[in-house]
């Protein structure tokens, strides 16, 4: 398997979020709660306290941009 995503990854953590989540509006999404489904993610393997406010929001927008 590919190297675990890092807080890095936006876009492909974007994606994860896509499949494990459908339907679900990111926008409606509180950066903690963000936080958490990021860190739960199966592939997501950097460490949870490395995250900022900026990250959750690249990750959040990314999301955004691909379900619009």
């Amino acid at each position: 398997m590919a190297d675990k995503l890092t807080w890095k990854d936006a876009d492909e953590i974007a994606y994860s979020l896509i499949d494990k989540f459908p339907g679900q509006d990111p926008l409606k999404l509180s950066f903690p709660t963000l936080h958490k489904m990021v860190v739960e993610l199966e592939d997501f393997g950097d460490d949870p306290a490395k995250s900022s406010e900026a990250i959750l929001e690249s990750i959040q927008m990314a999301w955004y941009e691909e379900v619009k």
